[in-house]
């Protein structure tokens, strides 16, 4: 996210850098990085060996930590504290990695359990800024860090899924993404920046409408306007339909059987919106659907040109 220059200072800058950076200045938090990274990058590389390996899971640590910022209490703590999120990310990595005879290490691998960007960057004063900074980034580029950092199912290989591209480009396309974020960050920081909350509001509201809508065929094809008639669907199957009215159908039918949606979460981003869904089957047959849903929605003149449907995993059955 933010790459680290040098490690200057004392334990009373690290305090401060800490302070500075709860009260919404983002270069207090680049210095803290900068003073620590090192260190974080000591402990990924003795529990994982591997720099590419160690140098995400550093990275990820830089995310959460950033995201989180306002939760650490005691500003002297801070080296600790950015050292037990890199462990808990290694811990992680270390579970999920499994022999592949072909691919990308960690393509299984969930983005931290303890990182909820979302839910801490909705209570910090420099949420404007970080959603500023992510909409700079390349389309490719910000839909993959959305993914990632943002939502549920975001291991590599699911957001490979969803993107409809290899683990290896996901994984190419993220390190990008944090490349950009390196450029882009420090410059966007003073300046103003457009509310994106107003954004996400609106994309909200729509996807909430077009579920409700589901038992008026009419009616959905109205509030659904903003989808392209000749759109094109791909299923998580890999089938592709084009047009509105398969999926309408299929949503209808599972209205008919019984099963409800509730929009769990929503991301706005340049040209690329994000739906999270909860699937509520019917009591007498609990596993018509899966548990919920990821929709990548990619726009163009102010139009969904295409959808890529994602559905969560079942929770293993013993």
């Amino acid at each position: 996210m933010l790459l680290p220059t040098s490690a200057p200072g004392s334990a009373d800058d690290t305090v401060e850098q800490v302070r500075s950076a709860q009260r919404g200045d983002p270069a207090g938090f680049a210095l803290l990085l900068d003073r620590h990274y090192a260190g974080m990058l000591a402990v990924a590389h003795r529990l994982l060996g591997s720099r590419p390996d160690a140098e995400d899971a550093c990275q990820d640590a830089a995310i959460t930590a950033f995201s989180r910022i306002g939760e650490l209490r005691d500003p002297a703590a801070a080296r600790s504290w950015l050292h037990a999120i890199v462990r808990n990310n290694c811990r992680t990595m270390l579970r999920a990695r499994v022999p592949v005879p072909v691919g990308v290490a960690g393509e299984n691998l969930l983005a931290s359990e303890l990182d909820d960007p979302v839910a801490c960057i909705e209570r910090s004063a420099m949420r404007d800024w970080v959603w500023h900074a992510i909409e700079q980034l390349s389309p490719a580029a910000q839909t993959v860090a959305l993914l990632r950092y943002f939502t549920t199912n975001n291991s590599y290989e699911q957001i490979a899924d969803l993107c409809g591209t290899p683990v290896g480009t996901v994984r190419s396309r993220l390190s990008e993404a944090r490349r950009q974020l390196a450029d882009v960050l420090p410059r966007v920081q003073d300046q103003r920046h457009g509310e994106t909350a107003a954004l996400r509001a609106e994309r909200q509201q729509e996807a909430a409408t077009i579920l409700s809508a589901v038992p008026d065929g009419a009616r959905l094809n109205e509030v659904a306007a903003r989808w392209a008639e000749d759109m094109t669907f791909w299923w998580p199957s890999g089938i592709r339909t084009i047009g509105r009215e398969p999926v309408f159908a299929v949503m209808r039918q599972d209205y008919e059987s019984g099963v409800g949606a509730k929009i769990t979460g929503v991301l706005a981003g340049s040209g690329v919106t994000i739906w999270e869904n909860a699937f509520i089957n019917p009591p007498e047959d609990p596993y018509h659907c899966p548990p919920g849903a990821t929709w990548l929605l990619k726009e163009k003149e102010g139009l969904v040109r295409e959808v890529r449907l994602l559905h969560t995993p079942r929770p293993t059955r013993f």
